[in-house]
């Protein structure tokens, strides 16, 4: 820091958590930069999540990073239940699918939380050079709410912090607070938790354990007069994580691992259960809290466990906070990039505190289930949240980033606005490769524009194809919010996906917009038209039928850039794009 002068950011991130790393990714991948500070000496190395929910595993996808999750972590794929019976007898009451058919074209899978942040962490450098300043502990978190209000260019946040001893000071236009249940950031701000005052004590165990228990390798849920056990067998083939209720009045610092493991032999008995090694365990309250302010002034937010805690039992922790990360890294990265106004950032509480407070209560309900006497009535229950602990329920409110109320949901009847787009099968036209739909929809800042515009032989659909592209380039949402000298998808991409036999059209019959030049080398995309056909090895070919789209009707989604549908709209009747993106996009300066 050269003489009094103070550093000066547009992003500080407070933490290096799930929260915290995911929106230095999103950002990283937009080509920004921020400073992410950490308390830790490194990186985890062991975390205490593990399990990736389907929505989360798309969200890596959408980073590009599924395929080495997919291939290094244990796939979730049946549950079992297990219960005393009278006389004492240990039993398997029942075995279901962990994911209903359907749910996602992505798994629940198991890895550990530490490895998952390797992938972020990877890619954060990869895209940008963007790394972690490790060895910073946030002493506090400071606006300035008159420059705030003043200015929204000003960097009215003023954040302090040790490293290696010495006091430092910056300044920043935004702050994230992704430090943890303890959060410096929260207390800084005055914000308190509230919620359930008694805490509940689970402990953890990363084991090798030689056993004659048959669903050692399945996940398992195992319930006893005295206790729970939650299995979840993880990657590498032998390692298995056992979460293990402990006793009311229970104090973690005198838990020990011998305890654990007297209590995980008990709850198994009459099966055997050694432990040759243990990698590693723990013993923690876990609260179901939520902070009473997520956010200060449209320039702090509160992330991940700073925001919100609950029980590991429902395996939601870690998902809910990188989910964080990913809303509001979008956000931040448009806002930095002048594509929208600052005020588009209060979505974030909007969206994201709805989603804390519904998970905190669900995890009540999850909790007093595994608690019932009965042990059909937590199964009945696990099996009926399905959709929720895979993290698809989610349905953002009306905002100006989400118009349900302007939405024609009859013309997709697949899609709802404020949930996620879900994805499906597709061959491309350009090379008739068979690619999930998800994958034209990565996670890069852009938004999108999904055109369903027909059958491919009807007369109607290549006129409402050059009729929506001269409408979005003739002075609609392209032409006024895209900048002098940009790429023409470099805000909005409009993707195509037609019905019908691939073969009966050619490339020169589909308007030039839908296949632009574009890139440093000036050559035409051809990747952004896609066709419901059947592939020629992998089937399917029932795209419209999936979303709800009558292939004569035709349609039009407008999804945003962490994948969810903002508006369904006619794809005949175009000023509701222009009205959509006009109630909170900037108008770029035109070229000279």
């Amino acid at each position: 820091m050269a003489g009094n002068k103070i550093e000066e950011y547009d992003v500080v991130i407070c933490g290096s958590g799930s929260a915290g790393l995911c929106a230095a990714a999103y950002l990283a991948r937009c080509g920004l930069s921020c400073k992410v500070i950490e308390a830790r000496d490194g990186p985890l190395k062991m975390g205490q999540a593990d399990g990736v929910q389907c929505r989360t595993v798309e969200i890596m996808e959408s980073f590009g990073m599924a395929d080495d999750l997919l291939r290094e972590s244990y796939h979730v794929l049946e549950d079992v239940f297990w219960s005393r019976a009278e006389g004492g007898k240990l039993v398997r009451t029942r075995v279901t699918g962990d994911t209903a058919k359907g749910l996602s074209h992505m798994p629940h899978v198991i890895i550990n939380q530490a490895r998952l942040h390797e992938y972020l962490l990877d890619g954060m450098k990869r895209w940008h050079g963007q790394e972690v300043e490790y060895g910073k502990t946030v002493v506090d978190v400071k606006v300035d709410e008159d420059a705030a209000a003043a200015d929204p260019e000003s960097y009215a946040v003023t954040i302090t912090y040790l490293s290696h001893g010495e006091t430092q000071t910056i300044r920043s236009r935004y702050v994230l607070g992704c430090d943890g249940a303890h959060s410096t950031v929260r207390r800084s701000l005055g914000y308190k938790m509230v919620g359930d005052s008694t805490d509940a004590v689970w402990g953890v165990m990363d084991i090798h354990p030689v056993t004659d228990f048959p669903d050692i390798r399945k996940k398992a849920i195992l319930r006893t007069a005295s206790t729970a056990v939650l299995i979840i067998p993880r990657e590498g083939g032998s390692l298995v994580r056992f979460y293990i209720e402990l006793s009311h009045g229970t104090t973690p610092s005198e838990v020990t691992l011998k305890n654990l493991q007297s209590a995980a032999q008990e709850a198994f008995h009459p099966y055997k259960l050694e432990f040759p090694a243990t990698i590693w365990w723990s013993a923690y309250y876990i609260g179901q809290r939520h902070a009473d302010f997520f956010s200060k002034d449209n320039r702090v937010f509160l992330t991940g466990d700073a925001c919100h805690t609950h029980s590991p039992k429902a395996g939601q922790g870690m998902n809910t906070s990188l989910q964080d990360g990913y809303n509001i890294g979008w956000k931040l990265a448009a806002v930095l990039r002048k594509q929208v106004s600052p005020n588009l950032l209060r979505t974030y509480n909007l969206e994201r505190e709805v989603v804390a407070i519904d998970l905190i209560k669900f995890d009540r309900k999850f909790a007093a289930a595994l608690s019932a006497k009965s042990k059909e009535d937590f199964a009945d229950f696990f099996v009926k949240s399905g959709r929720y602990t895979a993290g698809l329920t989610k349905r953002y409110d009306q905002s100006e980033i989400t118009n349900i109320s302007g939405s024609t949901a009859s013309l997709a009847r697949g899609l709802d606005v404020g949930m996620r787009f879900p994805s499906t099968q597709v061959v491309r036209f350009c090379d008739a490769k068979p690619v999930q739909l998800a994958q034209a929809l990565p996670a890069d800042g852009r938004w999108r524009i999904v055109a369903f515009p027909g059958d491919i032989q009807a007369a109607e659909t290549i006129p409402r194809l050059e009729k929506l592209a001269s409408y979005l380039t003739g002075g609609g949402p392209i032409a006024t919010f895209t900048g002098a000298g940009e790429d023409v998808d470099s805000f909005i991409e409009t993707i195509v996906v037609l019905y019908g036999e691939r073969l009966k059209l050619e490339q020169e019959q589909i308007p030039d917009y839908f296949w632009p030049v574009t890139g440093k080398y000036r050559i035409r995309d051809l990747h952004k038209v896609y066709v419901d056909e059947e592939s020629y090895n992998n089937g399917h070919g029932h795209a419209y039928e999936f979303y709800g789209v009558d292939a004569k009707a035709g349609a039009v989604a407008i999804i945003r850039p962490d994948q969810h549908v903002s508006l369904v709209s006619s794809v005949d009747e175009l000023k509701a794009i222009g009205d959509f993106f006009a109630g909170f996009a900037l108008p770029r300066e035109p070229e000279k």
